[in-house]
């Protein structure tokens, strides 16, 4: 009888180590990858600003030296990503396969410009900078027009800052859920030992003595549900990676060394504050209280 006792509570005993380990770890991966999202948010706001381009369009009276030197300076300008050159000839086939017929058969001339697509440094695309870039090109008598998306960079620009508010807010909002999820967990565990923690009292046992060893398991408990959040964060960050390289998910090494860190010590910091505040009010209690 004795026996059979013994192992239902040992099999009660290694239930609720498996739960607060999963809790801690499934906690602790979804705070992550908000962590994750946190310091890609303004990455992958920059990679969707750098794929807009500002067109610029040259007279047909712009002469062979002036393109070249205009190239060779947007191409050097601080402003600038990358610059690329688009003939009028080249315009016009890339126009033509993209309406499926030749129009200049139809028209007997190619009305398209030269142009050159330049594309800016993230920092640089905003209204401001960019009617800044415009008004110093048209200053050059042989370019015609400069051209690019002001509502979109507009509506980009609002919607990058709106974003990045809310992701700090819910992210907030997150780590106090996180806190009272691994909390709630590790306090169930404690629970369950409450008769043994008042047993080891009333035998003459110090405070800190009887909250050493439960501290102690339940820090080594978020320690590993921390490393399999850190296995699950990685997984998620090498797809990811190898999904969207163009992200460069894995350039701020010390940021993610940062963030990785970061999870480990809040898995054990907040084991061992949930372990000592619940092990404190168990030892506080009387006796006949521990029944409700």
């Amino acid at each position: 009888m004795a026996s059979s006792f013994e192992k239902y509570q040992k099999r009660r005993l290694i239930s609720s180590y498996f739960s607060v380990v999963i809790s801690i770890s499934l906690v602790l991966f979804l705070l992550g990858l908000l962590g994750l999202l946190v310091l890609n948010t303004k990455k992958v706001a920059d990679h969707f600003k750098e794929q807009i381009a500002l067109t610029v369009y040259m007279k047909d009276t712009a002469k062979e030296v002036e393109i070249t030197q205009l190239k060779q300076t947007l191409a050097l300008a601080e402003y600038t990503k990358s610059a690329e050159y688009i003939s009028k000839e080249q315009a016009a086939e890339e126009h033509s396969a993209a309406i499926g017929e030749n129009f200049m058969d139809f028209l007997g001339y190619n009305p398209l410009q030269n142009s050159i697509d330049v594309y800016l440094l993230a920092d640089y695309v905003s209204p401001s900078q960019l009617e800044e870039i415009t008004d110093e090109l048209m200053t050059k008598d042989f370019i015609d027009e400069v051209v690019y998306d002001k509502p979109l960079i507009a509506l980009l620009n609002d919607n990058v800052k709106k974003i990045s508010f809310w992701v700090l807010v819910v992210s907030g909002i997150f780590l106090f859920i996180a806190v009272l999820l691994i909390n709630s967990s590790i306090r169930l565990s404690v629970y369950a030992k409450r008769f043994t923690i008042k047993t080891m009292q009333m035998v003459g046992a110090t405070k800190r003595f009887i909250r050493r060893p439960f501290i102690w398991k339940s820090v080594r408990l978020g320690m590993i549900g921390a490393v399999l959040a850190l296995i699950g964060m990685g997984l998620v960050l090498y797809y990811l990676n190898k999904s969207f390289p163009e992200l460069q998910l894995l350039e701020d090494r010390v940021l993610l060394i940062g963030l990785f860190v970061g999870v480990f010590l809040i898995g054990v910091f907040i084991s061992w504050l949930s372990t000592f505040f619940a092990t404190q009010r168990f030892l506080n209690l009387r006796t006949d209280e521990l029944y409700y």
